[in-house]
């Protein structure tokens, strides 16, 4: 296995004239690899400068954007462990988790560092670390904050005098040497936060540099040569999806990544696919759930559509228009198509997706695995599935029988992290006694070792008579109903209760009452009950307008609404 940065250090010299990031919005710029490689040779300047060692910690806490790819490289190359926070994360949280995992620097944008300024306060928590060093402009790098009495705002100042005296010929391709001695596989490279709340709940997953380069490299084995084909990013670079495969993976492969900052409406996402036409596309299920409820289910549930989809070689007629109608929404530019993963998918949806013959898959993967676990490519992916395993990472079943037995799945390789940062007790309990990573989540093989997943094994509800019910099977029948946004069930008092929050902008629309909606709603909702076994019936419904609280990476927190 070769390091993740070698590879980067080969893709930055190979490819130096041509576009490596664009930040994608109203003031499109452009960085070509040489020009990442400068501006990151600016930061290592200034870390030297300020006393910055291998293996320091170094947070970024921005949006996604060009600039973030160049932080997080510099970060990186420099041998430093990065340290990740998602913009939904509150800045109190950062601070601490940053001080709890003994950040030195934090780099951070101009919406970042406003926040911290309507609350003094943190930064003198920041300080209180004698060996915090400041906070930096991830736009250019610029002291934001100066913990070093002057220290840091003089290393700043001199940093285009030292460039400019120690590549007096010009910086070059040749100029670039991030791998000037092996690097150590099993050393941490990234410490990534599972939540943003506290140290005391949150987890900061230790991931060595052996974890992301198993990552990259069975990205560079699965995905066909891309070398200046587009990436259109619009997951969060902070998690780890977004991280191995819209970061780390193209820059590795010599391709263009244009980042959309913030949080895509549809159609602003749909305007940019158009026009980026990517290769392939990642992306999680409420996207494409949105994409489908606004522009596919309004059109085959109605005539002649709904029943021509019934009628065998007619229906083919309606699947090409649709099919043809997405590829154009998605840019029409696809090789690998669209990667989904963070959550399962809705079964109608990816019923018609199989059904036009539409170029996606589905994966499976978790921060502690850097992230992929399963994966397999669109020509043989099986419908509902996760894939197979992710070579070179092990899968296995904790059940007696595992094509029959639900079991909890666990993982083995070189790409499951090292534990949680200062936490034995939590690292001890994420693995068996034979080293095996729990992952918390519940499923099942077929007979060529696809993998099924049924649920996580903690939102499980075991009724009063023994029986084991996973409420995400319910909930995506009750997603699928006209005028849900979302659902969740819980039991209750002996009972199983479907929380809906309701469209009800759209019931206006259609000319429906609250209280009109409401009954339509409750009476589809409890007529699944035709579909479902005995005992897990939903007892009653309950309407809300609010959208669930979620967590970074969009699932619901469900242990609030129990």
């Amino acid at each position: 296995m070769k390091h993740f940065v070698s590879y980067f250090n080969d893709s930055v010299k190979k490819y130096w004239d041509l576009p490596a990031v664009t930040n994608y919005g109203k003031e499109i710029q452009t960085y070509t690899y040489g020009q990442m490689a400068k501006e990151i040779e600016k930061y290592h300047i200034l870390f030297q400068e300020t006393g910055i060692k291998k293996g320091d910690k170094i947070a970024i806490y921005a949006r996604n954007s060009a600039e973030w790819c160049i932080a997080y490289f510099a970060t990186l190359t420099y041998d430093a462990v990065t340290v990740p926070f998602l913009p939904d994360f509150l800045p109190a949280a950062v601070v601490e988790l940053g001080t709890f995992s003994e950040c030195r620097m934090l780099i951070i944008d101009d919406v970042a560092f406003n926040a911290f300024k309507s609350s003094p306060e943190l930064f003198d928590k920041l300080e209180e670390s004698k060996d915090f060093i400041g906070i930096l402009n991830i736009k250019d790098a610029s002291v934001l904050r100066d913990s070093t009495d002057g220290k840091l705002a003089n290393a700043y100042d001199g940093v285009d005098a030292l460039f400019s005296s120690r590549y007096k010929n010009g910086f070059t391709a040749d100029s670039v040497n991030y791998y000037k001695e092996e690097r150590d596989l099993n050393a941490p490279v990234e410490i990534s936060f599972t939540s943003g709340t506290t140290s005391a709940t949150s987890k900061g997953v230790v991931l060595p540099a052996r974890s992301l380069s198993a990552n990259l490299e069975f990205g560079i084995r699965e995905i066909p040569s891309c070398v200046g084909g587009h990436i259109f990013a619009i997951l969060p670079m902070a998690h780890m999806f977004g991280q191995a495969f819209d970061v780390l993976f193209p820059f590795a492969s010599g391709c263009h990544v244009y980042v959309m900052p913030g949080k895509p409406t549809p159609a602003r996402l749909l305007a940019g696919l158009a026009a980026v036409k990517p290769f392939m596309f990642l992306t999680v299920p409420m996207v494409i759930e949105k994409i489908f409820k606004s522009k596919v289910f309004p059109a085959t549930r109605k005539f002649p559509a709904k029943l021509l989809l019934k009628i065998p070689g007619l229906d083919k007629i309606v699947l090409n228009k649709i099919r043809k109608s997405l590829l154009n929404a998605f840019g029409n530019g696809f090789t690998t198509g669209v990667i989904i993963g963070g959550a399962a998918l809705n079964r109608e949806v990816e019923d018609l997706l199989k059904r036009m013959k539409f170029p996606y898959v589905v994966g499976y993967g978790m921060t502690e695995c850097g992230p992929l676990i399963s994966y397999r490519d669109k020509s043989e992916y099986v419908k509902y599935s996760c894939g197979t395993n992710a070579h070179p990472i092990e899968i296995r079943i904790d059940s007696a029988n595992p094509r029959r037995v639900l079991g909890e799945i666990q993982v083995k390789g070189d790409a499951v992290m090292l534990g949680y940062y200062k936490n034995e007790e939590a690292t001890n309990a994420a693995f068996t006694s034979d080293g095996w990573l729990r992952t918390g989540d519940m499923g099942l093989f077929d007979n060529k070792a696809n993998l099924f997943i049924k649920g996580r094994c903690k939102n499980m509800i075991l009724t009063a008579s023994g029986q084991n019910i996973y409420p995400e099977e319910i909930e995506d029948k009750i997603n699928n109903l006209p005028y849900v946004v979302e659902s969740l069930v819980v039991g209750r008092k002996n009972a199983l209760v479907a929380l809906v929050v309701l469209d009800y902008e759209a019931g206006k629309k259609d000319n429906l009452s609250e209280e009109e909606l409401n009954k339509l709603v409750d009476a589809n909702v409890l007529a699944l009950n035709s579909e479902l076994a005995a005992y897990s019936k939903i007892g009653y419904t309950e309407m809300r307008q609010e959208p669930f609280e979620k967590t970074p990476k969009q699932s619901i927190r469900r242990f609030m609404y129990n």
